[in-house]
């Protein structure tokens, strides 16, 4: 697997200590969900909790995953005709709720600052706790769960759909980071929790051309994955280029004599990305993102190994490979007054299939919407926003598109607990 200084307080009388409590805004409201707040140095020591209260009703005109059913993925698109039913679907939803912590805690060795925070997206469709970070950083070190630095939170859109763009790098992993170059211009490097996905092929688990069981295949992880990112910034925006790199490694624990199943592949990706100022408020959000086993790095995509097909050779008939995949995304975040917004984009996907995959394998995803969002107030918004998703499969020619309409209430929140020292 991101606040000002508020004006006026709340003393709460406690025994040997004073704890005001302050409600301010986040510092831009119209910030999207799952990418909102981020990290900024804080110029005292404080305990902050903040967050947002979401309402999201969505009319689905087609159909998707039952367990995907309050976000646009394209990859839970169905893969045959009416797979999770007939068309037109309702739906409400509050799992992107989100909760979380800052603190600044001085030391000897300077400040140190931390960050805790999760939402409610669950699996199997329903609310549940879902860690988003869990982070700390001293002067140029940081350690915890936090955005890898092949990802840019920068190119994130502001939109209503939480998962956000399909073809944007988003993985937020459990890292040991140093940061050489800090600020607006900035360098970062990290070795990054390992691991990756397979695709077995048609049989989900036995190779149905050879009739060998692949459900003994495991993964292994032996080194970190490298990570890092060199970012220029200039008036006009900035531009940022970020490479990753990951050994994936298999092996069979059966050990057959006849047979080897045993494997490596190596992983590797480059992104550029940038957001492009078109005036004070206006922007161009951008990003383009090649490499070959990555794809659990991508917001949604699919498996990092396939199979592919050896009939000729008795004795390695079947090898995993690192599937290539190509992603992009567009989008121009506008404002037309300060209490209406508007974003409007396009991302995707398209993986480079091997021949073990199946028919029915995930091949090319797009992602696409446009909306309009009110803001009365800095800490509340209020929108809609019409929503498109398509996927294609690798072989069988299959496509399904996704229509979509969503309604958003919400609140954001920040809440500092100032400690002071009762006289």
């Amino acid at each position: 697997m991101r606040l000002p200084n508020a004006e006026g307080s709340r003393a709460i009388g406690m025994t040997g200590l004073a704890v005001a409590l302050v409600a301010s805004s986040p510092p831009d409201a119209h910030a999207q969900t799952r990418a909102a707040y981020p990290d900024t140095q804080l110029t005292k020591p404080r305990v902050e909790l903040f967050g947002q209260l979401v309402t999201d009703v969505i009319y689905d005109f087609e159909q998707n995953n039952p367990a995907w059913f309050d976000v646009v993925r394209p990859t839970k698109l169905p893969a045959f005709t009416d797979e999770f039913g007939r068309d037109g679907r309702m739906y409400y939803s509050v799992r992107p709720t989100r909760l979380g912590v800052r603190t600044a805690v001085p030391t000897k060795l300077g400040r140190v600052n931390g960050i805790f925070d999760f939402d409610l997206v669950g699996d199997a469709g329903r609310a549940g706790f879902s860690l988003s970070r869990a982070y700390v950083s001293l002067g140029k070190w940081g350690m915890g769960q936090y955005d890898s630095p092949f990802m840019d939170i920068d190119v994130f859109p502001n939109t209503l759909e939480y998962w956000g763009p399909s073809g944007m790098v988003f993985f937020r992993n459990v890292q040991v980071r140093y940061m050489p170059i800090q600020g607006a211009s900035r360098v970062t490097v990290a070795l990054e929790r390992p691991g990756a996905s397979g695709d077995r092929g048609d049989a989900d688990g036995t190779d149905a051309l050879h009739h060998i069981d692949l459900a003994d295949v495991v993964g292994r992880f032996p080194w970190p994955d490298l990570s890092a990112e060199g970012r220029l910034a200039r008036t006009w925006g900035y531009v940022e280029l970020a490479g990753i790199l990951r050994g994936i490694y298999w092996d069979d624990l059966l050990r057959r004599t006849t047979i080897d199943l045993d494997g490596k592949a190596l992983g590797w990706g480059l992104s550029l990305s940038s957001n492009v100022k078109t005036n004070s408020t206006d922007a161009f959000k951008l990003e383009i993102t090649y490499g070959e086993g990555i794809e659990s790095y991508i917001s949604d995509a699919p498996f990092d190994i396939g199979t592919e097909r050896h009939p000729e050779n008795p004795i390695r008939p079947i090898t995993g490979t690192a599937l290539p995949v190509l992603a992009g995304t567009a989008f121009y975040d506008h404002t037309w007054t300060s209490r209406f917004t508007s974003s409007i984009g396009w991302s995707g996907v398209r993986i480079t299939n091997s021949d073990g995959q199946s028919a029915l394998a995930f091949h090319s995803g797009q992602y696409a919407l446009a909306n309009l969002l009110y803001t009365p107030d800095p800490a509340l918004l209020f929108g809609g926003e019409l929503q498109w998703g398509h996927r294609r499969n690798a072989f069988d020619g299959f496509s399904a598109n996704d229509f979509r309409i969503q309604f958003t209430g919400r609140l954001n929140f920040a809440m500092p607990l100032v400690a002071k020292q009762e006289k």
